[in-house]
């Protein structure tokens, strides 16, 4: 019996992305392995979102090459990504949920008890039967991760998933991001929330104008940046 694949590790090598004459991002050389969770950060316009979709496979690179387990081919075999502001379809919070599995491959006969435990999984067992459309930003986004859990992903890219959320929300989707990591789930996540990033971060990646300007464990990265820009980030300078 074969083994199933594996999408680590997933490594970026001299990769950029331009949109006609500008560089979204620039020669990046990044290796992503199993562990604690990875945070990205950076001022806005750094290139997070657009290494998130990169490393989904959802965009090209302009030049280099990336491979996720040594495989050149793009499909998520074993990824998942969450947006910002994730789009939920016209249906209730289960049926949600039975289209992501059905999506994944997962047979008719066992996704109920799926739909059941990925529910309970984000804290929505409740709610399974309510319109998703009519839950709350904080319920969304947990919706939303239960929709990635369906996949059974090795990695999951996260994109500031709780941006405007309030304290109790974030708390909320936080807890689910630890127990996935908690899980073997390799977690890849942009936020703009440097208290987040303390809670969270196994080890930070400071983007700045494309390029990968700082790696190192959370708690170094935090209390003693290598860099100018990297201390005037952290200290809330503009940093540009």
């Amino acid at each position: 019996m074969r083994a199933p694949s594996s999408d680590l590790p997933l490594v970026l090598e001299n990769v950029s992305l331009r949109a006609g004459a500008t560089a979204i991002l620039d020669g990046l050389n990044l290796t992503i392995t199993q562990g604690a969770p990875t945070l990205l950060i950076g001022p806005n316009g750094a290139g997070k979102t657009s290494l998130l979709r990169l490393c989904m496979g959802l965009t090209a690179p302009s030049s280099g090459r990336i491979t996720w387990g040594g495989r050149l081919d793009r499909a998520p075999t074993r990824r998942a990504i969450v947006f910002q502001r994730p789009v939920m379809l016209r249906r209730s919070a289960s049926a949600n949920v039975a289209y992501a599995l059905a999506q994944a491959g997962v047979p008719r006969k066992d996704r109920a008890s799926r739909i059941a435990d990925l529910l309970q999984r984000v804290g929505l067992a409740e709610l399974a039967h309510r319109a998703a459309r009519r839950l709350s930003g904080g319920e969304q986004q947990r919706l939303a991760l239960a929709r990635a859990l369906a996949r059974e992903p090795e990695i999951l890219l996260l994109d500031e998933p709780t941006a405007n959320l309030d304290p109790a929300a974030t708390r909320g989707v936080e807890e689910i991001i630890q127990m996935a990591a908690l899980s073997g789930i390799k977690v890849v996540m942009a936020s703009h929330d440097l208290g987040q990033v303390r809670r969270l971060a196994g080890d930070v990646i400071f983007l700045l104008r494309g390029r990968q300007h700082e790696r190192a464990p959370a708690r170094d990265f935090l209390d003693h940046p290598s860099s100018a820009e990297a201390a005037s980030f952290l200290r809330g300078d503009l940093v540009i």
